[in-house]
């Protein structure tokens, strides 16, 4: 087998030609192991090698739906026994699990050869993957640009041909926002869908989930069939179907009632190429039979982000905290995740519980929403992806900050307006995604455009709990009627 035949199957593909004889793990891995050698120094996807036990499972007997398929994990929640966790943090750097996370064990179970961590942000922050520790991913399609975060090397990873599909998670955006950027087809699981034990019960307080990010859509769907069920103490038992996803996704949906709105919920501006994708989108919908209107659900998107940041800001102050206790030094933490550390400690807990009742109001509002639609359609991005380093802190706000840093002075940057600052900077390209984290609904960006000079264009569709199955159908059906695997980002 060659690289070009490697390159053309999915998952599933490359599975069943193990499965019938035609190629081994080993070979499998070899090739996974080479194109990464190859493009690896240009993108900076895979920034832990774990040769030692692929190469030692390669050799073994595997069963599963995957037996034999080379895999990544995301160096951020995905821990495997024995290899460090540092969430791209270089204040984390030495932190080694003692055990799997739940859901590499159902990869492993699954038969896959995990050879790789893939780069994030710190502590997975940000929707760029440019990290002080490993330096920034870059977009194989165009490498001054992204390709997003916070699994961006995950979808480096997938979109320059590495693996067809690769682990992520997404707390904000962090599947669909590379998947997007790389174009690559994104899923969000609902929450508690996926465990994310055994270290921790739910990860931002369930506003976190885990999927990955894969060239083809059946893929995604064995995946949750892989991932999908509890442990025992799961804050959310999430019972499985009597039918698998992947089953259920090769079925027609049927006619679905769908939503669309171009405009960004925050008031701010939306690319005309991402426009024009839901436009073309919504067209392409109405030819395969299904009912297209425009209308959005009745959500402050000013007020979602604010709650979004309080969690954002809480979170990190949390993480930050915890490892300092267990030895790490604070100084070792990048200057802008001490920033947000800064906010997170000024936040009272009753203005934290505030804004975390109002994740309520947005799922109410959204659950009446879904009463009259299946589905609701908006771009993935509001702009195309940014050249590396343009995203970093100004100067000169690192040297505004550090005085208050150094005076733990939290509350008076808060007083600044800085939470409505960035709600209008730091998500004004990325406004669509944060209302599935919020509501625990599951959300999925769907590669089905390119931009003038080339780019991928993503299209994100929301739907209710438990929507799973019917999004997956729908998204096997707009691959089919238009199939994106074969645009190729590197050669």
């Amino acid at each position: 087998m060659n690289f070009d035949e490697y390159r053309q199957l999915d998952g599933l593909g490359l599975a069943e030609i193990v499965a019938s004889g035609q190629t081994t793990a080993v070979e499998l891995l070899a090739l996974a192991r080479a194109r990464s050698a190859a493009v690896n120094p240009q993108i900076n996807a895979v920034i832990v090698d774990m040769a030692g036990e692929a190469e030692a499972r390669a050799r073994q007997p595997l069963d599963g739906l995957f037996a034999g398929v080379p895999f990544l994990i995301k160096d951020l929640v995905q821990d495997y026994a024995g290899v460090p966790t540092a969430c791209g943090s270089r204040a984390l750097r030495d932190n080694v699990p003692s055990r799997h996370a739940h859901m590499v064990e159902q990869w492993l179970k699954a038969g896959l050869v995990i050879f790789g961590k893939t780069n994030t942000p710190e502590l997975g922050l940000k929707g760029t993957t440019e990290p002080l520790l490993w330096g920034p991913t870059r977009n194989p399609w165009q490498l001054d640009l992204t390709s997003g975060g916070s699994s961006g090397g995950s979808a480096a990873a997938v979109a320059a041909g590495i693996v067809p599909m690769a682990g992520a998670n997404d707390g904000g955006g962090s599947i669909r926002i590379p998947a997007a950027m790389c174009g690559l087809f994104g899923f969000r699981p609902g929450r508690g869908r996926v465990s994310v034990g055994p270290a921790q019960g739910e990860v931002w307080e369930g506003a976190s989930a885990d999927g990955v990010v894969s060239n083809s859509v059946r893929d995604a769907a064995a995946m949750l069939d892989v991932m999908a069920g509890p442990q025992a103490g799961e804050p959310y038992p999430f019972t499985t179907g009597a039918t698998p996803f992947r089953q259920q996704s090769a079925r027609p949906p049927g006619p679905l009632r769908i939503a669309f709105c171009e405009h960004s919920p925050l008031g701010t501006p939306v690319h005309a190429e991402h426009r024009a994708a839901v436009e073309r989108t919504a067209a392409q919908l109405v030819a395969l039979g299904h009912h297209v209107e425009a209308a959005a659900p009745d959500i402050d998107g000013q007020m979602l982000a604010r709650a979004y940041f309080h969690l954002y800001f809480g979170q990190v102050a949390a993480s930050v905290a915890e490892a300092v206790a267990a030895g790490a030094d604070e100084a070792d933490f990048e200057l802008e995740t001490r920033v947000l550390a800064l906010l997170g400690r000024a936040i009272s807990a009753a203005d934290y519980v505030q804004q975390r009742r109002r994740w309520n109001d947005f799922s109410r509002a959204l659950g009446a929403f879904y009463q009259h639609y299946d589905l609701y359609l908006t771009p993935s991005l509001a702009q195309p992806p940014a050249r590396i380093g343009s995203q970093d802190m100004p100067a000169w706000q690192q040297w505004l900050v550090k005085p208050l840093l150094a005076g733990n002075l939290g509350r008076a940057l808060l007083k600044t307006g800085v939470v409505d600052e960035m709600t209008n900077t730091q998500l004004a390209r990325v406004p669509f995604t944060q209302l599935a984290n919020l509501t625990g609904t599951p959300s999925m960006s769907v590669p089905l455009h390119q931009a003038a000079d080339g780019l991928p264009i993503g299209v994100l569709f929301n739907g209710p709990v438990g929507g799973e199955a019917v999004m997956l159908q729908l998204a096997a059906q707009l691959e089919a009627a238009h199939p994106w695997a074969q645009r190729r980002a590197l050669p």
